[in-house]
Protein backbone atom coordinates (compact mmCIF):
# COMPACT_ATOMS: atom_id res chain seq x y z
CA UNK A 1 0.00 0.00 0.00
CA UNK A 2 1.34 3.63 -0.84
CA UNK A 3 2.20 5.85 2.08
CA UNK A 4 0.95 8.45 0.50
CA UNK A 5 -2.83 10.14 -0.03
CA UNK A 6 -3.63 11.27 -3.39
CA UNK A 7 -5.74 14.48 -4.17
CA UNK A 8 -6.73 13.77 -7.58
CA UNK A 9 -5.10 16.81 -8.49
CA UNK A 10 -2.19 16.00 -10.00
CA UNK A 11 -0.41 19.45 -10.27
CA UNK A 12 -1.11 19.71 -6.31
CA UNK A 13 0.49 16.35 -6.11
CA UNK A 14 3.68 16.99 -7.28
CA UNK A 15 3.63 20.38 -5.39
CA UNK A 16 3.29 18.35 -2.30
CA UNK A 17 6.19 15.79 -3.14
CA UNK A 18 4.00 12.91 -4.07
CA UNK A 19 0.91 13.37 -2.04
CA UNK A 20 0.13 13.70 2.05
CA UNK A 21 1.55 11.26 3.87
CA UNK A 22 -0.65 8.58 5.18
CA UNK A 23 -1.38 8.69 8.78
CA UNK A 24 -0.44 11.94 8.99
CA UNK A 25 -2.34 15.40 10.70
CA UNK A 26 -3.07 17.99 7.95
CA UNK A 27 -3.61 21.65 8.82
CA UNK A 28 -5.52 23.38 5.34
CA UNK A 29 -5.79 27.20 6.44
CA UNK A 30 -7.39 30.29 4.66
CA UNK A 31 -9.76 33.04 5.28
CA UNK A 32 -13.54 32.62 4.68
CA UNK A 33 -14.31 31.32 0.87
CA UNK A 34 -10.35 30.70 0.06
CA UNK A 35 -11.67 26.98 -1.26
CA UNK A 36 -10.19 24.72 2.16
CA UNK A 37 -13.98 22.87 1.91
CA UNK A 38 -13.76 22.26 -1.66
CA UNK A 39 -10.27 20.94 -1.76
CA UNK A 40 -10.89 18.92 1.72
CA UNK A 41 -13.92 17.32 -0.58
CA UNK A 42 -11.97 16.80 -3.39
CA UNK A 43 -9.68 14.58 -0.67
CA UNK A 44 -12.73 12.65 0.42
CA UNK A 45 -14.38 11.97 -2.56
CA UNK A 46 -11.19 10.81 -4.20
CA UNK A 47 -10.18 8.30 -1.28
CA UNK A 48 -12.76 6.94 0.33
CA UNK A 49 -13.97 3.46 -0.02
CA UNK A 50 -16.36 0.90 1.40
CA UNK A 51 -14.15 -0.42 4.13
CA UNK A 52 -12.34 2.72 4.77
CA UNK A 53 -14.43 5.20 3.92
CA UNK A 54 -14.26 9.06 4.38
CA UNK A 55 -15.23 10.87 7.37
CA UNK A 56 -16.15 14.27 7.17
CA UNK A 57 -16.97 16.15 10.31
CA UNK A 58 -18.67 19.22 10.46
CA UNK A 59 -18.68 21.97 13.62
CA UNK A 60 -19.94 24.99 14.72
CA UNK A 61 -18.76 27.13 11.69
CA UNK A 62 -20.18 25.39 8.64
CA UNK A 63 -23.89 23.60 8.66
CA UNK A 64 -24.17 20.02 7.62
CA UNK A 65 -26.76 20.68 5.19
CA UNK A 66 -24.77 23.33 3.27
CA UNK A 67 -21.61 21.63 3.43
CA UNK A 68 -23.95 19.01 1.10
CA UNK A 69 -25.55 20.93 -0.78
CA UNK A 70 -22.72 22.88 -2.14
CA UNK A 71 -20.93 19.80 -2.28
CA UNK A 72 -23.12 18.53 -4.81
CA UNK A 73 -22.40 21.61 -7.30
CA UNK A 74 -19.12 20.09 -8.23
CA UNK A 75 -18.35 17.73 -10.29
CA UNK A 76 -16.17 15.22 -8.03
CA UNK A 77 -18.95 15.09 -5.31
CA UNK A 78 -20.39 11.65 -6.22
CA UNK A 79 -23.76 11.66 -4.75
CA UNK A 80 -23.99 7.78 -4.44
CA UNK A 81 -20.88 7.75 -2.61
CA UNK A 82 -22.72 9.44 0.35
CA UNK A 83 -23.61 7.12 2.90
CA UNK A 84 -21.12 4.15 1.80
CA UNK A 85 -17.72 6.01 0.64
CA UNK A 86 -17.92 9.25 2.49
CA UNK A 87 -19.98 9.68 5.67
CA UNK A 88 -21.08 13.08 7.02
CA UNK A 89 -21.33 13.64 10.93
CA UNK A 90 -22.12 16.53 12.48
CA UNK A 91 -20.79 17.45 16.18
CA UNK A 92 -21.95 20.78 16.82
CA UNK A 93 -24.81 19.54 19.10
CA UNK A 94 -22.31 18.03 21.31
CA UNK A 95 -19.87 21.23 21.03
CA UNK A 96 -22.28 23.64 22.16
CA UNK A 97 -23.77 21.98 24.64
CA UNK A 98 -21.22 19.96 26.31
CA UNK A 99 -18.05 21.46 25.42
CA UNK A 100 -14.64 19.85 24.33
CA UNK A 101 -14.39 16.49 26.24
CA UNK A 102 -17.96 15.28 24.69
CA UNK A 103 -17.53 16.43 21.36
CA UNK A 104 -13.43 14.40 21.45
CA UNK A 105 -15.40 11.34 22.78
CA UNK A 106 -18.08 11.61 20.14
CA UNK A 107 -15.02 11.96 17.79
CA UNK A 108 -13.79 8.84 19.04
CA UNK A 109 -16.50 6.85 19.00
CA UNK A 110 -17.29 7.67 15.32
CA UNK A 111 -13.45 6.62 14.38
CA UNK A 112 -13.64 3.39 16.35
CA UNK A 113 -17.44 2.56 14.50
CA UNK A 114 -16.30 3.68 10.68
CA UNK A 115 -12.35 2.91 10.52
CA UNK A 116 -12.18 5.76 8.24
CA UNK A 117 -9.58 6.20 5.62
CA UNK A 118 -9.58 9.93 5.92
CA UNK A 119 -11.30 12.37 8.72
CA UNK A 120 -11.81 15.99 7.80
CA UNK A 121 -12.72 17.92 10.68
CA UNK A 122 -14.55 21.51 9.25
CA UNK A 123 -13.81 24.24 11.23
CA UNK A 124 -10.79 22.92 13.53
CA UNK A 125 -10.35 26.23 14.57
CA UNK A 126 -14.12 26.15 16.13
CA UNK A 127 -13.00 24.37 18.76
CA UNK A 128 -10.77 26.82 20.51
CA UNK A 129 -13.52 29.28 21.64
CA UNK A 130 -15.02 26.65 23.28
CA UNK A 131 -12.21 25.89 25.53
CA UNK A 132 -12.03 27.42 29.45
CA UNK A 133 -8.33 28.49 28.85
CA UNK A 134 -5.10 27.29 27.32
CA UNK A 135 -4.83 23.99 29.49
CA UNK A 136 -7.84 22.72 28.59
CA UNK A 137 -7.72 23.35 24.62
CA UNK A 138 -3.79 21.96 24.74
CA UNK A 139 -5.08 18.94 26.68
CA UNK A 140 -8.35 18.53 24.46
CA UNK A 141 -5.78 18.92 21.20
CA UNK A 142 -3.44 15.87 22.68
CA UNK A 143 -6.16 13.29 23.10
CA UNK A 144 -7.68 13.98 19.79
CA UNK A 145 -4.01 13.90 18.05
CA UNK A 146 -3.64 10.99 19.87
CA UNK A 147 -6.37 9.12 19.10
CA UNK A 148 -6.18 9.92 15.21
CA UNK A 149 -2.51 8.96 14.80
CA UNK A 150 -3.45 5.86 16.56
CA UNK A 151 -6.37 5.22 14.16
CA UNK A 152 -4.13 5.06 11.41
CA UNK A 153 -5.91 7.60 8.87
CA UNK A 154 -5.48 11.16 7.13
CA UNK A 155 -6.57 13.96 9.07
CA UNK A 156 -7.45 17.37 7.21
CA UNK A 157 -8.51 19.68 9.56
CA UNK A 158 -9.70 22.92 8.23
CA UNK A 159 -9.21 26.46 10.30
CA UNK A 160 -9.71 30.15 9.13
CA UNK A 161 -6.13 30.94 10.40
CA UNK A 162 -3.79 33.57 9.37
CA UNK A 163 -0.78 32.72 7.94
CA UNK A 164 1.46 34.42 10.93
CA UNK A 165 -0.73 31.78 13.42
CA UNK A 166 1.84 29.31 12.42
CA UNK A 167 4.11 30.72 15.66
CA UNK A 168 1.41 30.75 18.07
CA UNK A 169 -1.61 28.51 17.84
CA UNK A 170 -0.55 24.73 19.43
CA UNK A 171 -2.36 22.97 16.47
CA UNK A 172 0.19 24.14 13.98
CA UNK A 173 2.70 22.44 15.88
CA UNK A 174 0.91 18.97 16.00
CA UNK A 175 -0.44 19.28 12.18
CA UNK A 176 2.66 17.16 10.02
CA UNK A 177 1.98 19.52 7.02
CA UNK A 178 0.25 22.74 6.39
CA UNK A 179 -1.77 23.95 3.61
CA UNK A 180 -2.27 27.50 3.09
CA UNK A 181 -4.64 28.93 0.65
CA UNK A 182 -4.82 32.74 0.44
CA UNK A 183 -5.30 35.60 -2.27
CA UNK A 184 -3.79 38.85 -3.41
CA UNK A 185 -4.76 41.85 -4.97
CA UNK A 186 -2.63 43.74 -7.71
CA UNK A 187 -4.80 47.05 -9.23
CA UNK A 188 -8.35 45.59 -9.05
CA UNK A 189 -7.42 41.91 -9.56
CA UNK A 190 -7.37 39.20 -6.93
CA UNK A 191 -5.74 35.90 -7.92
CA UNK A 192 -5.52 32.82 -5.48
CA UNK A 193 -2.47 31.09 -4.17
CA UNK A 194 -1.67 27.94 -2.55
CA UNK A 195 1.60 27.50 -0.15
CA UNK A 196 2.86 24.65 1.53
CA UNK A 197 4.21 26.04 5.18
CA UNK A 198 5.25 22.45 6.45
CA UNK A 199 5.94 19.27 5.00
CA UNK A 200 7.55 16.83 7.39
CA UNK A 201 9.63 14.18 5.93
CA UNK A 202 8.94 15.15 2.15
CA UNK A 203 10.71 17.57 0.01
CA UNK A 204 8.22 20.08 -1.81
CA UNK A 205 7.68 22.85 -4.56
CA UNK A 206 8.06 26.44 -1.88
CA UNK A 207 6.40 29.67 -2.78
CA UNK A 208 3.40 30.68 -3.85
CA UNK A 209 1.60 28.22 -6.68
CA UNK A 210 -1.60 29.52 -8.26
CA UNK A 211 -5.13 28.31 -8.47
CA UNK A 212 -8.50 29.04 -9.62
CA UNK A 213 -11.22 27.45 -8.25
CA UNK A 214 -14.62 25.88 -10.51
CA UNK A 215 -17.01 23.38 -10.33
CA UNK A 216 -13.89 20.85 -10.40
CA UNK A 217 -12.38 21.87 -7.40
CA UNK A 218 -9.42 23.75 -7.42
CA UNK A 219 -7.10 23.87 -10.86
CA UNK A 220 -2.95 24.22 -10.01
CA UNK A 221 -0.56 25.72 -11.54
CA UNK A 222 2.82 25.13 -9.99
CA UNK A 223 5.55 28.27 -9.60
CA UNK A 224 7.67 27.97 -12.76
CA UNK A 225 10.86 28.58 -11.47
CA UNK A 226 13.43 25.92 -12.88
CA UNK A 227 16.76 25.26 -11.69
CA UNK A 228 19.73 25.96 -14.15
CA UNK A 229 20.28 22.25 -15.87
CA UNK A 230 23.89 21.77 -16.56
CA UNK A 231 22.98 18.79 -18.08
CA UNK A 232 23.99 18.17 -22.21
CA UNK A 233 21.75 18.57 -24.87
CA UNK A 234 21.90 18.41 -28.60
CA UNK A 235 19.89 20.75 -31.00
CA UNK A 236 20.04 20.86 -34.99
CA UNK A 237 22.84 22.76 -35.75
CA UNK A 238 20.89 24.04 -39.04
CA UNK A 239 19.95 27.87 -39.22
CA UNK A 240 16.14 28.54 -39.30
CA UNK A 241 15.37 31.18 -41.29
CA UNK A 242 13.65 34.58 -39.87
CA UNK A 243 10.68 34.29 -42.69
CA UNK A 244 13.10 37.67 -43.84
CA UNK A 245 15.95 36.88 -46.23
CA UNK A 246 17.53 39.80 -45.56
CA UNK A 247 16.98 39.63 -41.58
CA UNK A 248 18.63 36.23 -42.13
CA UNK A 249 21.95 37.52 -42.86
CA UNK A 250 22.15 40.46 -40.26
CA UNK A 251 21.79 37.05 -38.10
CA UNK A 252 24.18 34.73 -39.64
CA UNK A 253 21.74 32.20 -41.66
CA UNK A 254 18.83 32.64 -39.09
CA UNK A 255 17.77 31.76 -35.83
CA UNK A 256 19.42 28.80 -34.30
CA UNK A 257 16.90 25.76 -33.48
CA UNK A 258 15.97 26.21 -29.86
CA UNK A 259 16.50 29.91 -29.89
CA UNK A 260 14.94 32.66 -28.11
CA UNK A 261 14.72 35.91 -29.79
CA UNK A 262 13.53 39.55 -28.29
CA UNK A 263 12.22 42.06 -30.29
CA UNK A 264 11.31 45.36 -29.00
CA UNK A 265 10.15 48.55 -29.80
CA UNK A 266 8.00 51.31 -30.25
CA UNK A 267 3.78 50.76 -30.76
CA UNK A 268 3.13 50.18 -34.75
CA UNK A 269 6.95 49.97 -35.43
CA UNK A 270 6.61 46.19 -37.00
CA UNK A 271 7.36 43.98 -33.72
CA UNK A 272 4.35 41.62 -34.30
CA UNK A 273 4.72 41.71 -38.74
CA UNK A 274 8.49 40.24 -37.50
CA UNK A 275 7.44 37.24 -35.10
CA UNK A 276 4.65 36.74 -37.96
CA UNK A 277 7.17 36.31 -40.73
CA UNK A 278 8.88 34.01 -38.69
CA UNK A 279 5.95 31.43 -37.96
CA UNK A 280 4.52 31.89 -41.44
CA UNK A 281 7.69 30.66 -42.37
CA UNK A 282 7.89 27.68 -40.33
CA UNK A 283 4.16 26.81 -41.44
CA UNK A 284 5.26 26.52 -44.83
CA UNK A 285 7.75 23.47 -43.53
CA UNK A 286 4.64 22.36 -41.92
CA UNK A 287 6.55 22.47 -38.41
CA UNK A 288 3.57 22.87 -35.67
CA UNK A 289 3.81 26.86 -35.08
CA UNK A 290 2.06 28.54 -31.97
CA UNK A 291 0.81 32.17 -31.48
CA UNK A 292 0.34 33.05 -28.08
CA UNK A 293 -1.04 36.66 -28.70
CA UNK A 294 -2.52 39.25 -25.98
CA UNK A 295 -3.00 41.46 -28.80
CA UNK A 296 -4.69 40.63 -31.34
CA UNK A 297 -7.43 38.02 -31.84
CA UNK A 298 -7.70 35.01 -33.97
CA UNK A 299 -9.44 36.58 -36.34
CA UNK A 300 -7.29 40.00 -36.38
CA UNK A 301 -4.19 37.71 -37.08
CA UNK A 302 -5.86 35.60 -39.59
CA UNK A 303 -7.00 39.35 -41.70
CA UNK A 304 -3.09 40.46 -40.91
CA UNK A 305 -1.77 36.81 -42.57
CA UNK A 306 -3.88 37.11 -45.35
CA UNK A 307 -2.84 40.85 -46.41
CA UNK A 308 0.34 39.35 -46.92
CA UNK A 309 -0.38 35.73 -48.43
CA UNK A 310 0.50 33.45 -45.79
CA UNK A 311 -1.27 30.77 -44.79
CA UNK A 312 -1.78 30.32 -41.16
CA UNK A 313 -4.62 27.66 -40.86
CA UNK A 314 -2.72 24.82 -39.41
CA UNK A 315 -0.68 27.38 -36.90
CA UNK A 316 -2.28 27.05 -33.13
CA UNK A 317 -3.40 29.99 -31.70
CA UNK A 318 -3.86 30.86 -28.00
CA UNK A 319 -5.45 34.09 -27.45
CA UNK A 320 -6.46 35.83 -23.97
CA UNK A 321 -7.30 39.01 -23.35
CA UNK A 322 -4.78 41.02 -21.17
CA UNK A 323 -7.86 42.57 -19.12
CA UNK A 324 -7.82 39.47 -16.88
CA UNK A 325 -5.01 37.70 -17.39
CA UNK A 326 -3.45 35.50 -15.16
CA UNK A 327 -0.16 34.89 -15.26
CA UNK A 328 0.23 31.32 -13.84
CA UNK A 329 -2.70 30.04 -15.69
CA UNK A 330 -1.70 31.17 -19.20
CA UNK A 331 2.03 30.01 -18.50
CA UNK A 332 0.83 26.66 -18.05
CA UNK A 333 -2.43 26.63 -20.89
CA UNK A 334 0.65 27.61 -22.90
CA UNK A 335 3.09 24.46 -22.26
CA UNK A 336 0.54 22.31 -22.13
CA UNK A 337 -0.25 23.00 -25.77
CA UNK A 338 3.08 23.07 -26.81
CA UNK A 339 3.59 19.53 -25.55
CA UNK A 340 0.35 17.99 -26.65
CA UNK A 341 0.66 19.64 -30.05
CA UNK A 342 4.42 19.35 -30.86
CA UNK A 343 5.07 22.37 -31.10
CA UNK A 344 8.54 23.94 -32.84
CA UNK A 345 8.08 27.22 -33.24
CA UNK A 346 6.01 29.87 -30.86
CA UNK A 347 5.25 33.80 -30.99
CA UNK A 348 4.95 35.34 -27.77
CA UNK A 349 2.57 38.59 -28.63
CA UNK A 350 3.42 40.41 -26.20
CA UNK A 351 5.90 40.61 -22.63
CA UNK A 352 4.50 43.93 -22.34
CA UNK A 353 1.09 42.67 -21.14
CA UNK A 354 2.73 39.71 -18.99
CA UNK A 355 4.54 42.34 -17.00
CA UNK A 356 1.15 44.32 -16.43
CA UNK A 357 -0.14 40.93 -15.30
CA UNK A 358 2.46 39.94 -12.65
CA UNK A 359 4.47 43.28 -11.83
CA UNK A 360 6.17 41.09 -8.91
CA UNK A 361 9.96 42.06 -10.52
CA UNK A 362 11.59 38.46 -9.49
CA UNK A 363 8.57 36.36 -10.06
CA UNK A 364 7.91 37.10 -13.48
CA UNK A 365 11.95 37.14 -14.44
CA UNK A 366 11.44 33.48 -13.26
CA UNK A 367 8.16 32.62 -15.53
CA UNK A 368 10.64 33.98 -18.37
CA UNK A 369 13.84 32.13 -17.88
CA UNK A 370 12.01 29.12 -16.76
CA UNK A 371 10.12 29.66 -19.87
CA UNK A 372 13.21 30.04 -21.94
CA UNK A 373 15.00 27.27 -20.49
CA UNK A 374 12.53 24.83 -21.20
CA UNK A 375 11.75 25.91 -24.70
CA UNK A 376 15.62 25.51 -25.55
CA UNK A 377 16.09 21.80 -23.94
CA UNK A 378 12.89 21.12 -26.33
CA UNK A 379 14.20 22.27 -29.14
CA UNK A 380 11.65 25.13 -29.47
CA UNK A 381 12.27 28.29 -30.94
CA UNK A 382 10.31 30.97 -29.20
CA UNK A 383 10.06 34.76 -30.35
CA UNK A 384 8.55 37.13 -27.56
CA UNK A 385 7.57 41.03 -28.94
CA UNK A 386 7.93 43.51 -26.04
CA UNK A 387 6.94 47.36 -26.62
CA UNK A 388 9.22 50.19 -25.29
CA UNK A 389 7.89 53.90 -24.74
CA UNK A 390 10.60 55.82 -26.55
CA UNK A 391 10.62 55.97 -30.27
CA UNK A 392 13.27 57.34 -31.39
CA UNK A 393 15.68 57.34 -28.42
CA UNK A 394 15.71 53.38 -27.11
CA UNK A 395 17.89 53.22 -23.33
CA UNK A 396 15.97 49.69 -22.24
CA UNK A 397 14.78 46.99 -23.27
CA UNK A 398 12.46 45.58 -20.77
CA UNK A 399 11.44 46.99 -17.70
CA UNK A 400 12.08 43.92 -15.72
CA UNK A 401 15.66 42.94 -17.33
CA UNK A 402 14.64 40.46 -19.81
CA UNK A 403 16.58 41.04 -22.74
CA UNK A 404 19.79 39.74 -21.71
CA UNK A 405 17.72 36.07 -21.46
CA UNK A 406 16.79 35.65 -24.98
CA UNK A 407 19.57 34.68 -27.42
CA UNK A 408 18.80 36.92 -30.12
CA UNK A 409 17.55 41.08 -29.50
CA UNK A 410 16.36 42.66 -31.93
CA UNK A 411 15.91 46.38 -31.37
CA UNK A 412 13.03 48.02 -34.16
CA UNK A 413 12.91 52.23 -34.03
CA UNK A 414 11.76 55.12 -35.78
CA UNK A 415 14.43 57.96 -37.34
CA UNK A 416 13.59 61.09 -38.01
CA UNK A 417 13.99 62.20 -41.66
CA UNK A 418 12.77 65.77 -42.30
CA UNK A 419 8.77 65.88 -41.60
CA UNK A 420 9.01 61.74 -42.38
CA UNK A 421 9.19 58.83 -40.17
CA UNK A 422 11.59 55.68 -41.36
CA UNK A 423 11.55 52.84 -39.76
CA UNK A 424 15.15 50.92 -38.79
CA UNK A 425 15.95 47.58 -37.42
CA UNK A 426 19.06 46.65 -35.35
CA UNK A 427 20.38 43.03 -34.40
CA UNK A 428 22.13 44.22 -31.17
CA UNK A 429 22.55 40.68 -30.06
CA UNK A 430 23.07 37.17 -31.74
CA UNK A 431 24.41 34.39 -29.32
CA UNK A 432 27.25 32.41 -30.97
CA UNK A 433 27.45 34.72 -34.12
CA UNK A 434 29.41 37.05 -34.81
CA UNK A 435 27.32 40.36 -36.31
CA UNK A 436 27.82 43.97 -37.30
CA UNK A 437 25.29 45.71 -34.92
CA UNK A 438 24.09 48.32 -37.88
CA UNK A 439 20.80 49.93 -38.20
CA UNK A 440 18.96 49.09 -41.15
CA UNK A 441 16.04 50.28 -42.81
CA UNK A 442 12.93 48.65 -43.70
CA UNK A 443 9.51 48.59 -45.20
CA UNK A 444 6.19 47.49 -44.93
CA UNK A 445 4.63 46.65 -48.53
CA UNK A 446 2.29 43.67 -49.34
CA UNK A 447 5.57 41.23 -48.55
CA UNK A 448 6.06 42.16 -45.33
CA UNK A 449 8.83 43.62 -43.73
CA UNK A 450 11.76 44.58 -46.00
CA UNK A 451 15.12 45.28 -45.40
CA UNK A 452 15.95 47.91 -47.89
CA UNK A 453 19.79 49.07 -46.87
CA UNK A 454 22.11 50.40 -43.98
CA UNK A 455 20.93 53.60 -42.67
CA UNK A 456 23.64 56.39 -42.44
CA UNK A 457 24.32 58.85 -39.59
CA UNK A 458 23.49 61.51 -41.94
CA UNK A 459 19.27 62.13 -42.49
CA UNK A 460 18.48 60.47 -46.26
CA UNK A 461 21.38 58.53 -46.89
CA UNK A 462 21.13 54.97 -47.15
CA UNK A 463 23.54 52.41 -47.78
CA UNK A 464 22.38 49.04 -49.21
CA UNK A 465 22.95 45.76 -48.16
CA UNK A 466 25.88 43.35 -49.58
Amino acid sequence: MTTRVLSGIERLDEVLGGGLWRDSINLIIGLPGSGKTILAQRYAHENGTVERPSLYISTVSEPFDKILRFGQTLSFFDLAAVGTRVLYEDVGEELSSDGLPATVAKIEQLSMQYQPGVVVIDSFKAFAEFASDAREYRSFLHRLAGHLTAAHGTTLMLGEYQRDEIHTAAEFAVADSVIHLGSRATADRVSRFLEVLKLRGSDYSSGRHGFRLSEDGLAIFPRLADASDGSDYSLSGERLSTGIESLDRLVGGGYWPGASTLIAGPSGVGKTLVGLHFIAAGAARNEPCLIASLQENPAQLDRVAKGFSWDLGEVRMLYRSPVDLYLDEWIHNLLDEVERSGIKRVLIDSLSDLQHAEPDEVRFREYIYSLVQRFSRAGVSLVMTTEVPDLFTTTSLSEFGISHLADNVLLLQYVRDGSKLRRALTVLKARATMIEPEVSEFTIDQRGIVIAGTIDSRPGVRRDLA
